[in-house]
């Protein structure tokens, strides 16, 4: 008898770690690389490159799905911003360019902006449920009086039977801003721009 009530007491405790690991908010330190290769433009003229967060908050989503939920999705934007530069600036470097965060009149200048940040719940089929994550940045390139402005989306759906833990939302939104960083800086617009 003793050893039933152990037993459902011991099936209830873990029952309710579970729910409590589900619903509990993830706080998501990324960082996300470039991967793809790069127009070569430059000749080792100074960029200043800058990168920004302008997204409307740091809670990109929820883990269940429901915008009531207390399972929060969170990315700082001053963890953020900072491995934004970095990819950003070695993208600048293998194009051919010197980059620098120091300001100049008549210097080149390239800023990219991560725009938004979202994790959504999709379709739920039997057994199966659904993450949608969308990453759009902005590269802005300035030479001159010319301007160009380029934006890179990267959408991914991923199925899944268990919701996936920090690491695995870790991955895939490292992955999803990877995949934004190689659109935009494969563009042959911007280097072209910053070579002029």
């Amino acid at each position: 008898m003793i050893r039933r009530h152990c037993l459902q007491a011991g099936a209830l405790l873990l029952a309710t770690l579970l729910l409590a690991g589900c619903a509990s908010p993830h706080y998501l330190q990324l960082d996300p690389r470039r991967s793809a290769a790069v127009p070569h433009a430059g000749s080792g003229q100074a960029v200043t490159v800058m990168a920004a967060d302008e997204r409307d908050g740091e809670v990109i989503g929820t883990r269940t799905g429901s915008a009531m939920s207390t399972a929060v999705i969170t990315v700082s934007a001053h963890e953020l911003v900072p491995r934004l530069q970095r990819e950003a600036e070695r993208a600048v470097r293998e194009m051919g360019f010197a980059p620098t965060a120091e300001t100049a009149r008549d210097r080149p200048r390239l800023t990219l902006t991560l725009k938004h940040l979202g994790y959504e719940r999709g379709e739920s089929r039997p057994l199966l449920d659904e993450a949608r994550l969308v990453a759009i940045l902005e590269a802005k390139a300035v030479n001159g009086g010319t301007t160009y402005t380029g934006t890179y989306t990267s959408r991914r759906t991923q199925s899944y039977a268990l919701r996936p833990d920090r690491d695995a939302n870790t991955r895939m939104l490292n992955d999803l801003i990877g995949d934004a960083l190689d659109r935009a800086f494969r563009d042959p617009e911007l280097a072209q721009l910053l070579a002029r």
